[in-house]
């Protein structure tokens, strides 16, 4: 069974199991007194990143949060067994994306996209704190900033990500980018988002208005 979805839709029919705490992960299989696959451990380490920020009244503001965020990533992104060749696979039209795992309660969803030649996302905001790790390939992140007079986005910079890279980002307009493969193999990266996993399609990205004329770095 394909448990992939693309930019705009989720897979619905794929099935979903609990596993330990908080978290449904997708399309993974374990067994009793089983080492905890990577998926799990970084569910896992989501979940106690929460516990810890449980009296903020928005933990993405926490530096320890964010710190813990971006460990569980870089973690979960050399560990080669954390995607099936399933997950791995791209779309021809546009990147496509395998939703992984959801919290049950709603807190996080994780999920690959993958990234064929040529694929890019829309330069776009985001509604809640998320973020992304590279796991194979080489991606490029367009920076840009935010023109509050003229509502409007304007290029800053662009940064080549090689497998390993990490980053994450508050909601808002402070983190403004958009990724792309300009390279000309595949390439995969893995995303945590803070909404449930039902909402990865549609309460992420914030899409903006470029300004007619960029500035450079």
């Amino acid at each position: 069974m394909n448990h992939a979805a693309n930019l705009y839709a989720l897979d619905r029919a794929a099935p979903v199991r609990s596993s330990g705490g908080d978290a449904r992960l997708l399309s993974q299989t374990s067994h009793a007194f089983a080492q905890p696959t990577a998926l799990e451990r970084l569910c896992r380490t989501l979940e106690l990143a929460f516990e810890r920020s449980a009296q903020a009244d928005e933990p993405s503001h926490q530096p320890a949060f964010a710190r813990s965020v971006r460990a569980a990533l870089a973690e979960a992104a050399v560990d080669a067994s954390l995607l099936t060749s399933a997950q791995r696979e791209g779309a021809a039209d546009s990147y496509r994306r395998h939703l992984l795992a959801a919290d049950s309660l709603g807190r996080y969803a994780v999920a690959a996209l993958v990234w064929m030649p040529g694929q890019a996302s829309r330069v776009h905001a985001h509604h809640t704190w998320c973020g992304y790790a590279v796991i194979d390939g080489t991606l490029t992140e367009n920076i840009y900033g935010w023109i509050a007079a003229d509502q409007c986005a304007s290029e800053v910079r662009a940064h080549p990500r090689a497998r390993g890279a990490v980053s994450f980002t508050r909601a808002g307009y402070a983190g403004i980018h958009r990724l792309g493969n300009a390279s000309d193999a595949p390439a995969i990266s893995l995303h945590l988002y803070g909404v449930p996993g039902t909402q990865l399609a549609t309460h992420v990205n914030d899409f903006v208005r470029l300004a007619d004329q960029r500035v450079s770095a």
